[in-house]
């Protein structure tokens, strides 16, 4: 039974051991995705302000930085070198700073069309419906006008017919009736009321395409296949309207009122131009999308670097484990990892103990990402090295049982190396 757990926890920890080594690989595409994804905003937003290919160079030693220094920062100990530690933690976030200011920009773009869109149409609702508020009131202005100047000509026939008209000869004065006098006035009253009816019938007629002009209006939709014909539609409907109104203001004498401009169909539905205005507007969905990629990205390269994804040939992992062997001080660290220190001890020191083999191993491992620098003294084991080590010390405690029978084994002296066992073996 305990045969058939111990295949079982063997298939379960080689799935796991599989399952994140896809992971692994997995990453490397992922930051690149990551990468060009956040260099394509990034350029989207810096060609607005200078020229494409400069923003395309700068837009690539931003990115290369970015994942250079993420992969960078994984293999320093900031207690170790707190210099470069500080000037890698300084470079990445400049160019973290440049990748999210510039790909903001394209992400305000992509959350805002919609918001700006909906913008632009009440915006010029509401520029159309202020015009018209004018031609109305200017209209009730006119009318009123005219029918004062109506009431003042009614007013004067009746002074004329009751011979009461300040402007009467002396001898017509006080004289009722239908005379000259009140022939003038009556005919200046008549074509008076005649100019309002013209006035007002021509006023029914711009009323009539002022509500065809608001239907057309309340019923645009940038969104629909016929939305340039509808905005032609429009176009051409204040076009008329501003012209009737300009001809009916003119002929009574008065200044029209002002129209506002309307764009063409192009400029009207162009996308918004990026600039530093966009700021003014701070969209907080945009600024995470933008910081979003480039935190990705950082936080993949980072583990990518400091889970060092390659593998060491056979004779390596020897060499590594012979090396190491020959530190005699080990400790388990704060991050409960195996911590082993890298100067000689004082008898090492006194005996002046070569320890060129063992300093090359330390490197060898560091460079190879097997390795964490601690501080200046101290280094400790990164998770992949654990594995690499148990294997070397499996097969090194296989060839021992086969050497050196059971019963031999119980008399070696604990602290006896497997080096010294083969020597005494051989020499037997």
């Amino acid at each position: 039974m305990n045969r058939y757990f111990l295949s079982a926890g063997r298939i379960l920890s080689a799935l796991q051991s599989g399952f994140v080594s896809l992971l692994r690989l997995w990453s490397i595409p992922i930051v690149l995705m990551l990468t060009v994804a956040s260099g394509y905003t990034t350029y989207y937003g810096m060609s607005r302000f200078i020229t494409d290919w400069i923003a395309l160079i700068i837009t690539v030693a931003v990115q290369s930085i970015i994942v250079i220094c993420s992969l960078e920062i994984a293999t320093i100990h900031w207690r170790a070198n707190r210099s470069r530690y500080f000037l890698v933690s300084i470079a990445l976030l400049a160019s973290v700073c440049v990748s999210v200011t510039f790909s903001y920009f394209k992400f305000y773009e992509i959350s805002q069309t919609e918001t700006l869109r909906i913008q632009k149409l009440s915006t010029l609702q509401r520029s159309i419906d202020e015009f018209l508020d004018r031609i109305y009131a200017s209209k009730t202005s006119i009318l009123a006008e005219q029918r004062d100047k109506l009431n003042q000509a009614k007013h004067d026939t009746n002074l004329a017919y009751m011979g009461k008209h300040p402007d009467m000869a002396p001898g017509y004065a006080n004289l009722v009736g239908k005379g000259v006098f009140w022939k003038y006035f009556n005919d200046i009253a008549k074509a008076k009321k005649a100019d309002l009816a013209e006035l007002e019938a021509k006023f029914i007629t711009l009323d009539q395409s002022i509500g065809q002009l608001r239907q057309t209006v309340r019923l645009l939709d940038l969104d629909s296949a016929r939305s340039q014909e509808e905005y032609q539609v429009v176009l051409t409907q204040f076009s008329s309207v501003q012209k009737s109104f300009d001809e009916l203001v003119t002929s009574q004498g008065r200044r029209s009122v002002s129209a506002p401009i309307l764009p063409p169909y192009e400029k009207f539905i162009q996308t918004i131009t990026p600039s530093f205005s966009m700021w003014e507007g701070f969209s907080w969905f945009a600024f995470v999308c933008a910081a979003m990629v480039d935190f990705f990205t950082i936080i993949l390269s980072h583990r990518l670097e400091s889970n060092a994804p390659g593998a060491m040939t056979d004779s390596e992992q020897e060499l590594a484990y012979h090396c190491l062997r020959q530190f005699s001080e080990f400790r388990i660290n704060p991050n409960d990892e195996l911590e082993i220190s890298i100067e000689k001890n004082q008898i090492e020191k006194a005996r002046r103990y070569p320890d060129w083999m063992r300093l090359f191993g330390t490197a060898f491992l560091l460079n190879k990402g097997f390795l964490r620098r601690v501080n200046t003294r101290s280094v400790e084991f990164s998770p992949n090295l654990y594995s690499v080590f148990a294997k070397v010390m499996n097969d090194q405690a296989a060839r021992t049982d086969r050497v050196i029978p059971p019963s031999d084994q119980a008399d070696l002296g604990e602290n006896e190396s497997f080096d010294n066992i083969v020597k005494r073996m051989s020499r037997g």
